[in-house]
């Protein structure tokens, strides 16, 4: 746990904790100060209340009172003994509560001002995203407070884990964090809670039920305490820092820990206990009157009645300003109204939901089958371009989310450079295929996986590779959609007029339209701007007709064939001009060829 000092300042001075209290006795202070370095070094994180939270009770010592401890009379001894327990007690509540910061720390001459970020729908690196955008503007503008207004089901545990670490260890040290929950914050909504410095809830509202699940099944014995161990340690982290009870906090993670509420005598104050860890000092605690509030069979997910009772909400208003007026009461500050409110923008939303795996399975179909059809037809024509589209979208919403990297990009894109350079230029199918295959499936794998730039793309924990595999499965559905898509294109496209002038415009032979097969486009300088009779050209290709190449077959290119000029396909190999062909195979809009031996 970080060590760190308090320091005593006033509320304008900035962050700081400000100390209040009447004189003291010079006989008393020594024992007090040593009190307070032996609790501070045993933890670290206790801290005194706020103003108007909670008032300390503090040991009272006039300054003019200069006497030694030799010359303290009877009463002078009483009340220094007093003052010693009244420390202890005062030690013993804020160790078993710490006390965050309060918006008087980062306020001006007590007066603040305070940003509502709303943080709603599926927790993912989109949402991570934007909340980084919102809070860097709101802190720019001057804000004190930042309010984020948490309403989600839940989402992705590694984008809660980056969210939380963003709370605790960046905004929590520019501004006073406070997480507003008007309906529910369950699952990684908890987890995000949690790490702002207030938990303030509506009426009538939930948070909790932070146990891991796996869309692909069930996750049982040690590969779900894998999971559940280090979320529980966030949990956990975040309850000490500030101020919950931890217990509760890690019944919301694990499905069969026990959670007790027990009365401490000294201090008044309910402590809560797993059920494993129960204290046995009846002197200090109630131990007869303790109360289950969590069973082995449940996992914990409070009402925010409940939440305000056990710790874990410090109020239950009902808007905003209910918000802000509590905050107001609670640490003596003054906010300008109205708050200021920072939403997603469309482009936001629109973002995370083309980065979302489904959506990039359904993007990598889409690229895959213009592929495909482009290769299929000659020329460059629609299906190229709208594969092209679909591989910058799926690309740059992970880019822009922080999923892909420059250099992932670039890798993929010099991938698809050596294969086309492999179909184009070079004959048959070598090294250059094969290296550019391999690379745009690293590119294509590593946009799959969250990393820095300067790290390899390799899933590092169990989340990792569950939310790589989870991509992974939605690319793996998109290819099987290819597949099953190309064989309707071979087969049924062709049949389809305006698809077929989409793909090339040209002409088919009647007696083959009306047997049911396609004949391949045909073009011809004299012919193109000719009516065709009855609308189509009566010239076809067929098998094993003889033609020259008219230009470099790459494999694609142009060809003579009885007295045609048509667009053909190799078998794989280059051809050279005017070397003389043969028709091998007409596969609907597609005229296969090969030299003549």
């Amino acid at each position: 746990m970080e060590r760190r000092k308090l320091k005593a300042v006033t509320p304008a001075t900035g962050i700081g904790y400000q100390r209040r209290g009447s004189g003291r006795r010079w006989a008393g202070l020594a024992a007090i100060l040593a009190l307070a370095l032996a609790v501070w070094a045993d933890d670290p994180q206790i801290q005194e209340a706020p103003p108007v939270a909670a008032e300390p009770v503090s040991a009272q010592a006039p300054a003019e009172d200069a006497n030694s401890p030799a010359d303290k009379t009877e009463t002078q001894v009483d009340e220094t003994a007093t003052e010693t327990e009244e420390a202890e007690v005062a030690a013993e509540s804020a160790a078993v509560k710490p006390i965050p910061h309060s918006a008087a720390d980062f306020a001006k001459d007590g007066r603040a001002k305070a940003v509502v970020i709303v943080v709603d729908g599926e927790v993912d690196e989109g949402l991570y995203s934007s909340i980084q955008r919102r809070t860097d503007e709101a802190l720019a503008a001057g804000a004190t407070t930042v309010i984020y207004q948490i309403d989600t089901f839940g989402g992705r545990v590694d984008s809660a884990i980056s969210i939380w670490k963003y709370f605790m260890q960046e905004v929590g040290r520019k501004a006073h964090t406070v997480a507003y929950i008007p309906t529910e914050a369950l699952s990684a909504g908890a987890m995000i809670s949690v790490a702002c410095q207030d938990v303030i809830m509506r009426h009538s509202t939930k948070i909790g039920d932070c146990a891991p699940i796996s869309l692909g099944g069930s996750i049982e014995g040690v590969e779900r305490e894998k999971i559940e161990s280090p979320l529980r340690s966030y949990f956990k982290q975040a309850a000490e820092t500030n101020g919950y009870p931890v217990a509760v906090c890690e019944a919301m993670v694990t499905i069969g820990i026990e959670v007790y509420q027990i009365k401490n005598k000294k201090t008044g104050a309910f402590e809560y206990f797993k059920g494993d860890g129960l204290p046995d000092d009846a002197e200090k605690y109630d131990l007869d009157n303790k109360k289950l509030i969590d069973t082995k069979e449940e996992l914990e997910t409070l009402t925010s009645e409940e939440a305000k009772e056990y710790g874990i909400a410090r109020a239950v208003v009902d808007d905003v300003n209910g918000v802000l007026t509590f905050l107001e009461e609670r640490d003596g500050v003054t906010f300008e109204r109205p708050a200021v409110l920072l939403k997603t923008t469309w482009s936001e939303e629109l973002v995370r939901f083309l980065a979302s795996p489904t959506i990039t399975g359904i993007l990598f179909l889409i690229a895959l089958l213009g592929i495909y059809t482009e290769l299929n037809t000659p020329g460059v024509g629609l299906p190229g371009a709208v594969a092209i589209v679909a591989l910058a979208i799926m690309f740059g919403s992970k880019f822009l989310i922080g999923m892909a990297n420059w250099w992932e990009i670039a890798v993929f894109v010099v991938g698809m450079g050596l294969l086309m350079v492999e179909i184009f230029l070079i004959p048959g199918f070598g090294v250059t295929g094969i290296a550019g295959i391999i690379l745009m499936v690293f590119g294509l794998g590593a946009m799959l996986v969250g990393n820095r730039p300067n790290e390899l793309p390799i899933p590092t924990s169990d989340l990792d590779w569950e939310y790589f595999e989870k991509n992974l499965q939605g690319m793996g559905l998109g290819f099987l959609g290819f597949l099953v898509g190309a064989y309707f294109i071979s087969k049924y496209l062709p049949k389809i007029p305006w698809a077929n002038r989409l793909i090339l415009a040209g002409t088919a032979d009647p007696a083959h339209v009306r047997a049911g097969v396609s004949s391949p486009l045909v073009t011809d300088k004299l012919t193109r701007n000719k009516p065709l009779v009855g609308g189509i050209e009566e010239t076809p290709v067929k098998t094993g007709q003889r033609g020259k190449a008219l230009s470099q077959l790459r494999p694609a290119g142009r060809a003579m064939i009885n007295g045609r000029r048509v667009d053909v396909v190799t078998q794989g190999s280059m051809i050279e001009a005017d070397v003389e062909i043969i028709v091998v195979a007409v596969e609907g809009n597609r005229v296969v060829v090969k030299p003549v031996e």
